[in-house]
Protein backbone atom coordinates (compact mmCIF):
# COMPACT_ATOMS: atom_id res chain seq x y z
CA UNK A 1 0.00 0.00 0.00
CA UNK A 2 1.22 3.51 -0.80
CA UNK A 3 -0.25 6.62 0.74
CA UNK A 4 -0.23 9.36 -2.34
CA UNK A 5 0.78 13.03 -0.59
CA UNK A 6 2.53 14.36 -3.32
CA UNK A 7 2.43 15.34 -6.96
CA UNK A 8 6.02 15.16 -6.68
CA UNK A 9 7.00 11.97 -4.53
CA UNK A 10 5.48 9.74 -7.80
CA UNK A 11 8.56 8.42 -9.10
CA UNK A 12 9.59 7.08 -5.69
CA UNK A 13 6.73 4.62 -6.05
CA UNK A 14 8.70 3.66 -9.09
CA UNK A 15 11.97 3.86 -7.00
CA UNK A 16 10.51 1.30 -4.60
CA UNK A 17 8.83 -0.56 -7.22
CA UNK A 18 12.56 -0.70 -8.61
CA UNK A 19 14.38 -1.65 -5.71
CA UNK A 20 12.44 -4.84 -5.35
CA UNK A 21 12.27 -6.08 -8.51
CA UNK A 22 8.49 -5.73 -9.48
CA UNK A 23 7.32 -4.63 -12.27
CA UNK A 24 5.81 -0.90 -12.74
CA UNK A 25 2.60 -1.76 -15.34
CA UNK A 26 -0.14 -3.07 -13.50
CA UNK A 27 -0.69 -5.16 -16.73
CA UNK A 28 3.06 -6.61 -16.45
CA UNK A 29 2.43 -8.55 -12.87
CA UNK A 30 0.28 -11.97 -12.50
CA UNK A 31 -1.14 -13.38 -9.05
CA UNK A 32 2.84 -14.19 -8.42
CA UNK A 33 3.45 -10.48 -7.66
CA UNK A 34 1.61 -8.30 -4.48
CA UNK A 35 -1.31 -6.44 -5.38
CA UNK A 36 -0.67 -2.50 -5.08
CA UNK A 37 -3.09 -0.35 -3.76
CA UNK A 38 -3.08 3.73 -3.60
CA UNK A 39 -4.91 5.53 -0.99
CA UNK A 40 -3.92 9.20 0.32
CA UNK A 41 -5.20 12.92 -1.17
CA UNK A 42 -3.60 12.09 -4.86
CA UNK A 43 -5.97 10.04 -5.59
CA UNK A 44 -8.73 12.30 -6.07
CA UNK A 45 -6.64 12.55 -9.62
CA UNK A 46 -5.37 8.93 -9.40
CA UNK A 47 -5.11 8.83 -13.42
CA UNK A 48 -0.89 9.90 -13.21
CA UNK A 49 -0.38 6.73 -11.62
CA UNK A 50 -3.26 4.59 -11.91
CA UNK A 51 -1.29 2.43 -14.26
CA UNK A 52 1.13 1.12 -11.88
CA UNK A 53 -1.95 0.32 -9.67
CA UNK A 54 -4.31 -2.78 -8.71
CA UNK A 55 -6.47 -0.83 -6.98
CA UNK A 56 -6.80 2.75 -5.72
CA UNK A 57 -9.08 3.33 -2.69
CA UNK A 58 -10.84 6.66 -2.88
CA UNK A 59 -11.83 8.48 0.58
CA UNK A 60 -11.39 7.52 4.39
CA UNK A 61 -10.09 4.20 4.36
CA UNK A 62 -11.04 3.70 8.21
CA UNK A 63 -14.49 1.93 7.57
CA UNK A 64 -13.74 0.78 3.77
CA UNK A 65 -10.47 -0.95 3.89
CA UNK A 66 -11.83 -3.70 6.47
CA UNK A 67 -14.32 -4.50 3.73
CA UNK A 68 -11.37 -5.24 1.10
CA UNK A 69 -9.81 -7.60 3.08
CA UNK A 70 -12.57 -9.43 4.41
CA UNK A 71 -12.91 -9.92 0.24
CA UNK A 72 -9.42 -10.53 -0.32
CA UNK A 73 -9.57 -13.27 2.46
CA UNK A 74 -12.52 -15.04 0.81
CA UNK A 75 -11.57 -14.85 -2.41
CA UNK A 76 -7.90 -16.63 -1.48
CA UNK A 77 -9.82 -18.98 0.46
CA UNK A 78 -11.82 -20.06 -2.45
CA UNK A 79 -8.56 -19.72 -4.58
CA UNK A 80 -9.93 -17.09 -6.75
CA UNK A 81 -7.18 -15.70 -9.16
CA UNK A 82 -6.36 -11.98 -9.50
CA UNK A 83 -8.51 -10.83 -12.53
CA UNK A 84 -11.93 -12.16 -10.72
CA UNK A 85 -10.72 -10.51 -7.46
CA UNK A 86 -11.01 -7.51 -9.03
CA UNK A 87 -13.60 -7.62 -10.22
CA UNK A 88 -15.18 -7.88 -6.91
CA UNK A 89 -12.75 -5.28 -5.65
CA UNK A 90 -14.74 -2.73 -8.34
CA UNK A 91 -18.16 -3.50 -6.75
CA UNK A 92 -17.07 -2.08 -3.29
CA UNK A 93 -18.17 1.42 -2.71
CA UNK A 94 -14.55 3.96 -2.74
CA UNK A 95 -12.60 0.57 -5.15
CA UNK A 96 -11.55 2.17 -8.38
CA UNK A 97 -9.92 -0.64 -10.77
CA UNK A 98 -8.03 1.14 -13.26
CA UNK A 99 -7.27 -2.07 -15.41
CA UNK A 100 -11.14 -1.70 -15.56
CA UNK A 101 -12.01 1.67 -17.56
CA UNK A 102 -10.02 3.34 -20.63
CA UNK A 103 -10.31 6.96 -21.75
CA UNK A 104 -10.54 7.85 -25.10
CA UNK A 105 -8.82 11.47 -26.57
CA UNK A 106 -8.98 13.37 -29.84
CA UNK A 107 -6.50 14.11 -31.86
CA UNK A 108 -5.46 17.61 -29.63
CA UNK A 109 -5.54 15.30 -26.19
CA UNK A 110 -8.72 16.16 -24.93
CA UNK A 111 -10.37 13.57 -23.34
CA UNK A 112 -13.58 12.59 -25.16
CA UNK A 113 -14.98 9.24 -23.02
CA UNK A 114 -13.80 7.59 -19.75
CA UNK A 115 -15.93 4.05 -19.09
CA UNK A 116 -15.61 1.31 -17.67
CA UNK A 117 -14.77 -1.95 -19.67
CA UNK A 118 -16.54 -4.66 -18.09
CA UNK A 119 -20.49 -4.45 -16.56
CA UNK A 120 -19.18 -5.30 -13.11
CA UNK A 121 -17.42 -1.28 -12.66
CA UNK A 122 -19.57 1.71 -12.16
CA UNK A 123 -19.63 4.56 -13.81
CA UNK A 124 -18.64 6.64 -10.72
CA UNK A 125 -16.28 5.69 -8.08
CA UNK A 126 -18.06 7.20 -4.92
CA UNK A 127 -15.49 8.45 -2.22
CA UNK A 128 -16.01 7.29 0.96
CA UNK A 129 -16.55 9.18 4.43
CA UNK A 130 -16.51 8.32 7.91
CA UNK A 131 -19.23 9.92 9.77
CA UNK A 132 -18.62 9.76 13.56
CA UNK A 133 -14.79 10.34 14.33
CA UNK A 134 -15.45 9.50 17.94
CA UNK A 135 -15.93 5.52 16.96
CA UNK A 136 -13.71 5.66 14.09
CA UNK A 137 -10.41 3.78 14.00
CA UNK A 138 -6.93 5.48 15.72
CA UNK A 139 -3.91 3.13 16.22
CA UNK A 140 -2.55 3.79 19.51
CA UNK A 141 -0.21 1.48 19.42
CA UNK A 142 1.99 2.51 16.49
CA UNK A 143 5.00 1.71 15.48
CA UNK A 144 7.79 3.54 16.72
CA UNK A 145 10.99 4.26 14.33
CA UNK A 146 14.27 3.51 16.04
CA UNK A 147 15.78 6.31 13.66
CA UNK A 148 14.56 10.00 13.33
CA UNK A 149 11.69 10.68 11.59
CA UNK A 150 10.38 14.25 10.02
CA UNK A 151 7.24 13.85 12.14
CA UNK A 152 8.77 11.91 15.09
CA UNK A 153 6.08 12.97 17.63
CA UNK A 154 1.99 11.99 18.36
CA UNK A 155 0.12 13.43 15.56
CA UNK A 156 -3.91 13.63 16.95
CA UNK A 157 -6.97 14.31 15.00
CA UNK A 158 -8.91 16.99 16.51
CA UNK A 159 -11.63 17.32 13.32
CA UNK A 160 -11.75 16.47 9.88
CA UNK A 161 -12.84 19.06 7.57
CA UNK A 162 -13.23 22.43 7.17
CA UNK A 163 -15.89 25.02 6.39
CA UNK A 164 -13.73 27.80 5.02
CA UNK A 165 -14.25 27.43 1.70
CA UNK A 166 -10.83 29.19 0.57
CA UNK A 167 -11.57 28.35 -3.60
CA UNK A 168 -7.55 27.20 -4.21
CA UNK A 169 -7.70 25.06 -1.17
CA UNK A 170 -8.27 21.09 -2.62
CA UNK A 171 -7.89 19.93 1.10
CA UNK A 172 -11.04 21.73 2.20
CA UNK A 173 -13.15 20.68 0.01
CA UNK A 174 -11.83 16.90 -0.08
CA UNK A 175 -12.44 16.28 3.76
CA UNK A 176 -15.83 17.70 3.75
CA UNK A 177 -17.80 17.87 5.96
CA UNK A 178 -16.39 18.75 9.31
CA UNK A 179 -17.12 16.22 11.92
CA UNK A 180 -15.06 17.23 15.56
CA UNK A 181 -13.93 14.45 17.81
CA UNK A 182 -15.18 15.31 21.59
CA UNK A 183 -12.18 16.55 23.75
CA UNK A 184 -12.86 13.33 26.11
CA UNK A 185 -12.09 11.02 23.40
CA UNK A 186 -9.52 13.24 22.30
CA UNK A 187 -7.65 13.30 25.88
CA UNK A 188 -8.31 9.57 26.56
CA UNK A 189 -6.07 8.89 22.66
CA UNK A 190 -3.69 11.03 23.61
CA UNK A 191 -2.79 9.36 26.67
CA UNK A 192 -3.20 6.25 25.37
CA UNK A 193 -0.67 6.76 22.66
CA UNK A 194 1.97 8.76 25.00
CA UNK A 195 2.15 5.54 27.10
CA UNK A 196 2.04 2.90 24.48
CA UNK A 197 5.26 4.90 22.15
CA UNK A 198 7.03 6.73 24.83
CA UNK A 199 6.98 9.67 22.52
CA UNK A 200 7.33 13.27 24.39
CA UNK A 201 5.35 15.57 22.09
CA UNK A 202 1.63 16.09 20.74
CA UNK A 203 0.86 17.51 17.39
CA UNK A 204 -2.90 18.75 17.36
CA UNK A 205 -3.69 18.63 13.77
CA UNK A 206 -6.42 19.15 11.66
CA UNK A 207 -6.94 21.77 8.75
CA UNK A 208 -7.76 24.69 11.47
CA UNK A 209 -7.03 24.35 14.74
CA UNK A 210 -8.41 27.66 16.20
CA UNK A 211 -11.88 26.69 14.61
CA UNK A 212 -12.16 23.79 17.16
CA UNK A 213 -15.47 24.15 18.81
CA UNK A 214 -13.99 22.34 22.11
CA UNK A 215 -10.64 23.67 22.20
CA UNK A 216 -10.77 25.61 25.51
CA UNK A 217 -12.05 22.12 26.91
CA UNK A 218 -9.29 20.41 25.21
CA UNK A 219 -6.55 22.52 26.05
CA UNK A 220 -7.56 22.03 29.99
CA UNK A 221 -7.63 18.08 29.65
CA UNK A 222 -4.37 17.99 27.99
CA UNK A 223 -2.46 20.80 30.52
CA UNK A 224 -3.70 18.52 33.16
CA UNK A 225 -1.06 15.77 33.12
CA UNK A 226 0.99 17.05 29.96
CA UNK A 227 2.98 19.69 31.82
CA UNK A 228 3.55 17.48 34.77
CA UNK A 229 4.56 14.35 32.66
CA UNK A 230 7.12 16.69 30.62
CA UNK A 231 5.12 16.37 26.98
CA UNK A 232 5.53 18.94 25.15
CA UNK A 233 2.21 20.61 22.77
CA UNK A 234 1.81 21.78 19.30
CA UNK A 235 -0.08 23.51 17.75
CA UNK A 236 -0.84 23.65 13.25
CA UNK A 237 -1.12 27.92 11.49
CA UNK A 238 -4.14 29.23 12.81
CA UNK A 239 -6.97 31.31 11.02
CA UNK A 240 -6.82 34.85 11.49
CA UNK A 241 -10.32 35.54 12.18
CA UNK A 242 -10.72 32.81 14.64
CA UNK A 243 -6.96 33.56 17.11
CA UNK A 244 -8.86 35.79 19.86
CA UNK A 245 -6.67 36.83 23.37
CA UNK A 246 -8.82 34.05 24.86
CA UNK A 247 -7.53 31.45 22.28
CA UNK A 248 -3.86 33.02 23.00
CA UNK A 249 -4.09 32.30 27.06
CA UNK A 250 -4.89 28.78 26.11
CA UNK A 251 -1.88 28.50 23.08
CA UNK A 252 0.51 30.41 25.38
CA UNK A 253 0.27 27.26 27.79
CA UNK A 254 0.84 24.16 24.96
CA UNK A 255 3.99 26.21 23.07
CA UNK A 256 5.65 29.13 23.49
CA UNK A 257 7.42 29.44 19.77
CA UNK A 258 6.52 31.32 17.02
CA UNK A 259 3.09 31.50 15.98
CA UNK A 260 1.79 30.50 12.20
CA UNK A 261 -1.16 32.70 9.76
CA UNK A 262 -2.37 32.36 5.95
CA UNK A 263 -3.52 35.46 4.85
CA UNK A 264 -2.57 34.29 1.50
CA UNK A 265 -2.54 37.12 -0.35
CA UNK A 266 -1.28 40.93 0.25
CA UNK A 267 -4.73 42.75 -0.86
CA UNK A 268 -8.55 42.67 0.13
CA UNK A 269 -9.87 42.68 -3.09
CA UNK A 270 -7.56 39.52 -3.86
CA UNK A 271 -8.08 38.05 -0.69
CA UNK A 272 -12.26 38.07 -1.00
CA UNK A 273 -11.81 36.64 -4.74
CA UNK A 274 -10.29 33.45 -3.50
CA UNK A 275 -12.65 33.29 -0.63
CA UNK A 276 -10.03 34.14 2.31
CA UNK A 277 -12.27 36.02 4.20
CA UNK A 278 -9.96 37.38 6.35
CA UNK A 279 -9.13 41.45 6.59
CA UNK A 280 -6.08 43.53 7.44
CA UNK A 281 -7.75 44.17 10.79
CA UNK A 282 -7.89 40.28 11.41
CA UNK A 283 -4.04 39.76 11.26
CA UNK A 284 -2.87 42.90 13.14
CA UNK A 285 -5.12 42.07 15.86
CA UNK A 286 -3.94 38.52 15.82
CA UNK A 287 -0.19 40.18 15.53
CA UNK A 288 -0.77 42.23 18.52
CA UNK A 289 -2.37 39.59 21.01
CA UNK A 290 0.77 37.05 19.95
CA UNK A 291 3.21 39.57 20.64
CA UNK A 292 1.35 40.37 23.80
CA UNK A 293 2.04 37.19 24.95
CA UNK A 294 5.77 37.85 24.31
CA UNK A 295 6.10 36.09 21.34
CA UNK A 296 8.70 37.22 18.87
CA UNK A 297 8.53 35.65 15.71
CA UNK A 298 5.61 35.23 13.32
CA UNK A 299 5.27 33.55 9.90
CA UNK A 300 3.01 34.13 7.39
CA UNK A 301 2.44 31.93 4.16
CA UNK A 302 1.23 33.71 1.26
CA UNK A 303 0.72 32.53 -2.57
CA UNK A 304 1.58 34.38 -6.11
CA UNK A 305 -0.38 33.77 -9.10
CA UNK A 306 -3.86 33.16 -7.84
CA UNK A 307 -6.28 33.63 -10.54
CA UNK A 308 -7.39 37.39 -11.54
CA UNK A 309 -3.73 38.56 -9.59
CA UNK A 310 -2.28 41.59 -10.91
CA UNK A 311 1.56 42.85 -10.22
CA UNK A 312 -0.21 45.43 -8.29
CA UNK A 313 -1.15 42.85 -5.99
CA UNK A 314 2.42 42.03 -4.81
CA UNK A 315 3.60 44.91 -3.06
CA UNK A 316 0.89 44.02 -0.80
CA UNK A 317 2.51 41.20 0.58
CA UNK A 318 5.18 44.11 1.64
CA UNK A 319 3.30 46.34 2.67
CA UNK A 320 1.12 44.09 4.92
CA UNK A 321 4.20 42.26 6.57
CA UNK A 322 5.37 45.68 7.61
CA UNK A 323 2.63 46.27 9.10
CA UNK A 324 3.06 43.43 11.46
CA UNK A 325 6.19 44.68 12.15
CA UNK A 326 4.89 47.78 13.23
CA UNK A 327 2.49 46.29 15.49
CA UNK A 328 5.46 45.06 17.15
CA UNK A 329 7.65 48.31 17.78
CA UNK A 330 4.21 50.65 18.36
CA UNK A 331 3.69 48.64 21.47
CA UNK A 332 4.00 50.99 24.60
CA UNK A 333 4.39 47.51 26.76
CA UNK A 334 6.67 45.73 24.13
CA UNK A 335 9.59 44.16 25.83
CA UNK A 336 12.92 46.30 25.29
CA UNK A 337 16.19 45.04 23.65
CA UNK A 338 14.16 42.16 21.81
CA UNK A 339 13.89 42.43 18.30
CA UNK A 340 10.87 40.52 16.31
CA UNK A 341 11.29 38.44 13.08
CA UNK A 342 8.15 37.98 10.70
CA UNK A 343 8.71 35.10 8.01
CA UNK A 344 7.27 35.32 4.81
CA UNK A 345 6.68 32.36 2.81
CA UNK A 346 5.25 32.69 -0.55
CA UNK A 347 3.89 29.69 -2.46
CA UNK A 348 2.74 29.14 -5.97
CA UNK A 349 -0.40 28.74 -7.00
CA UNK A 350 -1.43 25.01 -8.35
CA UNK A 351 -4.87 24.62 -9.90
CA UNK A 352 -5.96 21.48 -8.03
CA UNK A 353 -9.24 18.96 -9.04
CA UNK A 354 -12.24 19.05 -7.20
CA UNK A 355 -11.79 23.23 -6.08
CA UNK A 356 -13.53 25.70 -7.92
CA UNK A 357 -9.73 27.04 -9.48
CA UNK A 358 -9.69 23.51 -10.77
CA UNK A 359 -10.42 24.94 -14.62
CA UNK A 360 -8.16 27.70 -13.76
CA UNK A 361 -4.51 28.07 -15.80
CA UNK A 362 -1.05 28.47 -14.46
CA UNK A 363 0.96 31.47 -14.85
CA UNK A 364 4.10 31.56 -16.96
CA UNK A 365 7.35 30.53 -15.03
CA UNK A 366 8.24 34.02 -15.94
CA UNK A 367 5.32 35.43 -14.88
CA UNK A 368 6.14 33.29 -11.89
CA UNK A 369 9.58 34.25 -11.34
CA UNK A 370 8.87 38.21 -11.94
CA UNK A 371 6.47 38.05 -9.59
CA UNK A 372 8.35 36.36 -6.87
CA UNK A 373 11.62 39.29 -7.59
CA UNK A 374 8.80 42.25 -7.58
CA UNK A 375 8.03 40.79 -3.79
CA UNK A 376 11.55 40.60 -2.94
CA UNK A 377 12.51 43.92 -4.10
CA UNK A 378 9.31 45.26 -2.43
CA UNK A 379 10.24 44.32 0.93
CA UNK A 380 12.44 46.66 2.87
CA UNK A 381 12.49 45.78 6.27
CA UNK A 382 15.68 44.15 7.83
CA UNK A 383 12.95 42.49 10.09
CA UNK A 384 11.50 40.60 7.63
CA UNK A 385 12.20 37.55 6.23
CA UNK A 386 11.72 36.44 2.78
CA UNK A 387 11.62 32.20 1.60
CA UNK A 388 10.29 31.69 -1.76
CA UNK A 389 9.17 28.04 -3.73
CA UNK A 390 10.77 27.09 -6.62
CA UNK A 391 8.24 28.12 -9.73
CA UNK A 392 9.67 25.14 -11.75
CA UNK A 393 8.97 22.77 -9.26
CA UNK A 394 5.08 24.27 -8.90
CA UNK A 395 4.98 23.62 -12.70
CA UNK A 396 5.26 20.00 -12.26
CA UNK A 397 3.04 19.51 -9.35
CA UNK A 398 0.00 21.58 -11.58
CA UNK A 399 1.22 19.53 -14.70
CA UNK A 400 0.57 16.33 -12.17
CA UNK A 401 -2.21 17.43 -9.98
CA UNK A 402 -4.13 18.42 -13.28
CA UNK A 403 -2.96 15.30 -15.43
CA UNK A 404 -4.37 11.95 -17.01
CA UNK A 405 -3.23 8.47 -17.29
CA UNK A 406 -1.07 9.06 -20.08
CA UNK A 407 1.69 10.99 -17.80
CA UNK A 408 2.66 7.39 -16.49
CA UNK A 409 4.78 7.06 -19.52
CA UNK A 410 6.45 10.55 -18.59
CA UNK A 411 6.75 9.28 -14.89
CA UNK A 412 8.51 6.23 -16.07
CA UNK A 413 10.68 8.47 -18.23
CA UNK A 414 11.94 10.40 -15.10
CA UNK A 415 12.46 8.01 -13.23
CA UNK A 416 14.71 5.93 -15.66
CA UNK A 417 16.32 9.33 -16.11
CA UNK A 418 17.17 9.39 -12.52
CA UNK A 419 14.59 11.43 -10.88
CA UNK A 420 13.16 10.51 -7.76
CA UNK A 421 12.81 12.70 -4.38
CA UNK A 422 12.08 15.62 -6.76
CA UNK A 423 10.33 17.28 -3.56
CA UNK A 424 13.74 18.29 -3.16
CA UNK A 425 15.65 20.80 -4.44
CA UNK A 426 18.87 19.24 -4.96
CA UNK A 427 17.16 15.92 -6.62
CA UNK A 428 14.66 18.03 -8.72
CA UNK A 429 15.94 18.79 -12.54
CA UNK A 430 13.06 20.43 -15.12
CA UNK A 431 14.91 20.02 -17.78
CA UNK A 432 14.79 16.57 -17.20
CA UNK A 433 11.38 16.72 -16.64
CA UNK A 434 10.77 18.43 -19.97
CA UNK A 435 12.38 15.52 -21.74
CA UNK A 436 10.56 12.99 -20.16
CA UNK A 437 7.70 14.20 -21.19
CA UNK A 438 8.84 15.44 -24.68
CA UNK A 439 9.59 11.49 -24.74
CA UNK A 440 6.20 10.48 -24.07
CA UNK A 441 5.00 12.75 -26.77
CA UNK A 442 3.55 15.22 -24.32
CA UNK A 443 3.93 18.83 -23.05
CA UNK A 444 3.90 20.78 -19.96
CA UNK A 445 1.51 23.70 -21.13
CA UNK A 446 -1.16 21.29 -22.00
CA UNK A 447 -1.53 20.37 -18.30
CA UNK A 448 -0.49 23.19 -16.17
CA UNK A 449 -1.17 26.32 -18.14
CA UNK A 450 -4.51 26.06 -20.42
CA UNK A 451 -7.87 27.42 -19.07
CA UNK A 452 -10.16 24.49 -19.05
CA UNK A 453 -13.56 24.80 -20.74
CA UNK A 454 -15.82 23.67 -18.18
CA UNK A 455 -17.46 21.57 -20.36
CA UNK A 456 -14.46 19.81 -21.52
CA UNK A 457 -14.13 16.03 -19.75
CA UNK A 458 -11.37 16.28 -16.81
CA UNK A 459 -9.50 13.38 -15.60
CA UNK A 460 -11.14 13.04 -12.35
CA UNK A 461 -14.77 13.26 -13.20
CA UNK A 462 -15.44 9.60 -12.80
CA UNK A 463 -15.05 10.55 -8.94
CA UNK A 464 -18.05 12.00 -7.21
CA UNK A 465 -16.69 12.82 -3.97
CA UNK A 466 -19.80 14.50 -3.06
CA UNK A 467 -19.55 18.14 -3.28
CA UNK A 468 -21.53 19.15 -6.74
CA UNK A 469 -19.52 19.97 -9.76
CA UNK A 470 -22.06 22.95 -10.49
CA UNK A 471 -20.63 24.25 -6.88
CA UNK A 472 -17.80 24.71 -7.88
CA UNK A 473 -18.90 25.76 -10.89
CA UNK A 474 -20.79 28.46 -9.08
CA UNK A 475 -17.84 29.05 -6.73
CA UNK A 476 -15.80 29.81 -9.55
CA UNK A 477 -18.02 32.60 -10.93
CA UNK A 478 -18.22 34.13 -7.58
CA UNK A 479 -14.54 34.15 -7.59
CA UNK A 480 -14.44 36.38 -10.73
CA UNK A 481 -17.53 39.03 -9.27
CA UNK A 482 -15.22 39.37 -6.17
CA UNK A 483 -17.99 37.90 -4.30
CA UNK A 484 -17.79 35.95 -0.58
CA UNK A 485 -19.35 32.67 0.85
CA UNK A 486 -19.68 32.17 4.15
CA UNK A 487 -18.06 29.88 6.16
CA UNK A 488 -19.96 26.22 6.45
CA UNK A 489 -19.99 27.16 10.19
CA UNK A 490 -21.70 30.80 9.72
CA UNK A 491 -24.62 29.40 7.01
CA UNK A 492 -24.83 26.69 4.78
CA UNK A 493 -23.83 27.25 0.92
CA UNK A 494 -25.43 24.14 -0.25
CA UNK A 495 -22.77 22.72 -1.81
CA UNK A 496 -24.36 19.08 -1.81
CA UNK A 497 -21.85 17.27 0.60
CA UNK A 498 -24.44 14.17 2.24
CA UNK A 499 -24.32 13.63 6.00
CA UNK A 500 -23.02 17.29 7.36
CA UNK A 501 -24.14 18.47 10.51
CA UNK A 502 -24.03 22.02 10.26
CA UNK A 503 -26.60 21.64 6.95
CA UNK A 504 -29.25 20.90 9.41
CA UNK A 505 -28.55 23.99 12.05
CA UNK A 506 -31.38 26.32 12.54
CA UNK A 507 -31.58 28.43 9.44
CA UNK A 508 -29.43 26.70 7.00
Amino acid sequence: GFTMQYELSYTNVLYMLDLVGIPYYAKDRDDRHPLLIAGGPCTYNPEPFAPFFDIVFIGEGEEALPRLTALYAKCKKQGIKKEEFLQKTVQLEGFYVPSLYEAAYDAEGHITSFSPTCPEAPKTVKRQIVEDLNTAYYPTKQPVPFIETVHDRVVLEVYRGCGAGCRFCQAGFMFRPIRERDHGVLNTLAQETIRNTGYDEISLCSLSISDYSQLPNLADDLLSWTEQDQISLSLPSLRLDSFSRHLSDRVSSLRKSGLTFAPEAGTQALRDRINKGVTEEDLLNAAMVAFDDNRFSIKLYFMLGLPTETMDDIPGIAELAGKVVDVYYQRPNRVKGKSVTVTVSVACFVPKPFTPFQWEGQDSLEELESKQKLLGSSIRSKKISYKWHDAKISRMEAVLARGDRRLAQALVNAYEAGQYFDGWDEHFSYSLWENAMTDAGLYMDFYARRDIPADEILPWDFIDMGVRRSYFEREYQRAKNGQLTPNCRVKCSGCGIQGCPLSTKEGN
